[in-house]
């Protein structure tokens, strides 16, 4: 069966309806900007402050609008009608990831605007944000399809947001609690770290792992999302 832009777009188009009515999922958007006009009027902006709005904003929209998205579907026992249809796995998922993927893109602009957050390279930069918008997105979607309800989906999601929202501290606190240093191979802590490098006047050959650990991260979400999937495509 062959890909289809057509489907994908048409599947993007009615969640973007979907989300329009939604204020419970509108909320999710307040925290990043809330956060971005804080630091806006701050004169110690340090890459951990910055990262912290980035961070927020992928997880208040990439994974927290993803995952109500997915969960409404199965609530509402649309997400079995697209499984049973002609879609492919590629045009479900990828359709239904566009709406929380252009948002989070914008949202990260316009607070990185605010808190006026210049990278030294804006490539690599770029690159290490695509890798953990992929992967909140990925994440979110399985745990939307893991979720009986959109309730339910809010709670199992509350422990995701505030461990990934608010890991760019992380390092500072693994210092004096040592067992909190397993956290430092977040994707969302090396995302810090490798900004921090970046910013430092780093390179690719220097900053590389930062973005081989984020981009292991992502395969293994993609991984277990789809086998999910397929789970309840056979269970449903």
């Amino acid at each position: 069966m062959t890909f289809s832009m057509k489907r994908m777009v048409a599947i993007f188009q009615k969640d973007l309806k979907d989300l329009s009515k939604n204020m419970f999922v509108g909320t999710a958007f307040i925290l990043p900007f809330i956060m971005a006009f804080l630091y806006r009027n701050m004169d110690t902006n340090s890459i951990e402050e910055h990262y912290l709005v980035i961070n927020l904003a992928f997880v208040s929209i990439a994974f927290f609008v993803q995952c109500a998205l997915i969960a409404e579907e199965k609530e509402m026992n649309t997400l079995r009608g697209l499984m049973l249809s002609p879609a492919t796995i590629p045009e479900i998922l990828g359709g239904k990831s566009l709406v929380s993927f252009i948002l989070t893109i914008v949202t990260i602009i316009i607070c990185t605007k605010f808190t006026g957050y210049q990278p030294n390279h804006l490539v690599l930069i770029s690159v290490a944000l695509l890798l953990s918008l992929i992967f909140y997105l990925a994440v979110g979607t399985m745990l939307g399809l893991l979720a009986k309800t959109v309730v339910e989906a809010s709670i199992i999601m509350m422990p995701v947001v505030f461990v990934f929202g608010f890991s760019s501290f992380i390092p500072m606190l693994a210092d004096k609690y040592p067992v909190l240093s397993f956290a430092e191979y977040l994707p969302s802590v090396q995302l810090v770290e490798f900004a921090k490098d970046i910013q430092a006047g780093s390179g690719l050959v220097d900053t590389w792992h930062y973005l081989l650990i984020i981009l292991g991260w992502l395969v293994l979400a993609v991984f277990l999302t789809i086998a999910v999937y397929r789970k309840k495509e056979l269970d449903d």
